[in-house]
């Protein structure tokens, strides 16, 4: 009887949070082990239809960095960055493309349908969801004058529609994303997960976003998680170098986020299970929640 009264308080633990959120639209960028360890995917699947048969509306943005790779590999295509960013030539796009878009973007829906979800694949393209335009790198170095270098088919955001969002949250779909945008002439451009989620969910007007990593979250210097991080704080973090470079992206994207209007950013670990419900649905959360003030 104990063992049944116990699994009682902690639906009565998640009940305030299903009250508070029902209606409310969640941005969730899914990557990394989460996206690599079986039983991860699968609780990861579980987990979004689970907040939609709450009434929360997840949206699903995905990267795919370590599956592009494989498959380039295995094509003898090599692989460059700059500033972290792959350099994308047109054979790297298509690449790319069939790699998120056909390959991964799949993947995800049927898990997530197979756990009793209606998930509907969607990349930029679709439905004029993400316009974008070639991004522009200066890199600096060994004191020389910054220049301007081509990186490819690398895109930065020029617009979000998201009616397309809309239409099937309304009817009861999830979408699932890939990070390809479409520029004015219909040219493909790759960008990055993060950049979609956090501006996807301003357009949306989004309750939350919630980017999954493979740590446990935002440390201080002494090592220490930070369950909570203010604006302020975090920019301090970043200028002290306590930060660190694999890290400020995500702490940049969750304040540009914030200050799109998004109520509040987290950033969890999602190596472990159920990381997405532990994160809203309990007091203590797994990882780092990012807010205002």
């Amino acid at each position: 009887m104990e063992r049944f009264i116990g699994k009682t308080e902690v639906l009565m633990e998640a009940l305030p949070y299903i009250r508070r959120f029902y209606g409310k639209t969640f941005v969730i960028k899914y990557g990394g082990s989460a996206m690599a360890d079986e039983e991860l995917k699968t609780s990861f699947a579980q987990d979004i239809v689970l907040l939609k048969y709450v009434g929360i509306n997840p949206v699903v943005v995905h990267g795919g960095g370590p599956q592009i790779n494989e498959m380039l590999e295995k094509m003898g295509t090599p692989s460059h960055f700059v500033r972290g960013m792959r350099v994308t030539d047109q054979e790297t796009m298509d690449i790319v493309e069939m790699v998120l878009v056909g390959k991964i973007n799949k993947e995800i829906v049927n898990l997530i349908n197979q756990h009793g979800g209606m998930a509907v694949g969607l990349c930029g393209k679709d439905g004029g969801l993400i316009r974008a335009r070639k991004m522009t790198v200066t890199v600096k170095t060994n004191g020389e004058e910054p220049e301007k270098v081509d990186i490819g088919m690398v895109g930065e955001i020029v617009a979000i529609n998201p009616t397309v969002i809309n239409s099937l949250d309304d009817n009861k779909f999830i979408p699932v994303i890939a990070p390809v945008g479409v520029g004015n002439k219909g040219e493909t451009y790759n960008i990055n997960a993060d950049l979609v989620a956090g501006q996807l969910a301003e357009a949306l007007g989004a309750e939350k976003l919630i980017l999954l990593t493979d740590v446990e979250g935002v440390k201080d210097k002494e090592g220490e998680l930070l369950s909570t991080l203010k604006i302020n704080q975090a920019r301090k973090l970043i200028q002290d170098g306590v930060v660190g470079e694999g890290m400020i992206p995500k702490v940049e994207c969750c304040i540009e986020a914030l200050k799109g209007g998004v109520a509040k950013t987290h950033i969890i670990d999602g190596r472990a299970k159920h990381a997405v419900l532990l994160e809203i649905f309990t007091k203590e959360g797994v990882g780092t929640e990012v807010v205002q003030k």
